[in-house]
């Protein structure tokens, strides 16, 4: 046995000295071997997700999904507001889903800026958005899915007054283009607050492009559906809705400008 293990060893050293003498990089077989353990260890570190959290990112994908799905619907789009700037803000009524609003906006920042500023510093939106009060991270899932608590200011003069939501949040990135959606979920851990009314939303998405022929600029896409719950007139809500939209736009290039 000791002379068939010296034996094996010698035949497996030399057949490694042939595959190295073939080119200056490790064999393929060797950098499958690599890849393969390498991946072997990232599945043993990974943490299989709850029932819960499933269910959480299948919500963000239900989302993700029917946001496109509107997007992609070019059809029935009516003009709520168009801004000098070229920033316009659409509308239209689904069956199912109610009345959604669709800006279009191009930020003279590239995409990288816009996305961090979106997604990794999220929570820091209340700092630059006077339209909301505070963005809280209550939960990550894997590295696409959040669950956040959004509280959003008062309207001027109290017209709409404060409201809050709990999202659920997926974002992807394939290539040069990102997608951002979400809709309203329950999380047991944040129950209706006090001197707020628990309002809805989604679905609703961002969408995020480089300007064809300008790199170093952003097309952004942001659909918009909202349940604001309470005794409101629709033509006030329509209103405050639009208006809104034309704000975080003037908001988000300042914030990206500074």
């Amino acid at each position: 046995l000791s002379g068939l293990r010296r034996q094996a060893a010698v035949t497996i050293s030399q057949e490694l000295s042939k595959l190295a003498c073939h080119g200056t990089g490790p064999s393929t077989w060797i950098n499958q071997v690599r890849r393969r353990s390498s991946l072997l260890s990232s599945r043993l570190e990974e943490k299989p997700f709850s029932e819960m959290e499933m269910s959480y990112i299948k919500q963000g994908e239900e989302a993700l999904q029917k946001s496109l799905s509107i997007l992609g619907d070019q059809d029935g789009w009516k003009t709520e507001t168009m801004v000098d700037n070229g920033d316009k803000v659409l509308s239209k009524v689904l069956p199912d889903v109610g009345k959604v609003f669709r800006l279009e906006v191009v930020v003279d920042q590239p995409l990288d800026a816009v996305y961090s500023e979106l997604v990794d510093n999220m929570e820091q939106m209340g700092d630059w958005n006077p339209n909301v009060r505070e963005v809280k991270i209550l939960q990550k899932i894997g590295k696409d899915t959040v669950i956040t608590h959004e509280k959003a200011a008062a309207t001027p003069g109290n017209i709409v007054g404060p409201r809050d939501f709990v999202s659920v949040r997926c974002s992807k990135r394939r290539g040069s283009t990102c997608v951002l959606a979400g809709m309203s979920t329950k999380y047991g851990a944040m129950p209706e607050q006090e001197g707020f009314i628990r309002a809805e939303n989604g679905p609703t998405c961002m969408i995020l492009r480089p300007l064809p022929g300008s790199p170093s600029q952003t097309k952004l896409t942001w659909l918009l559906s909202l349940d604001l719950k309470g005794w409101l007139p629709k033509t006030i809500i329509n209103q405050v809705l639009s208006q809104t939209q034309v704000d975080f736009a003037n908001h988000l290039r300042e914030r990206l400008a500074r």
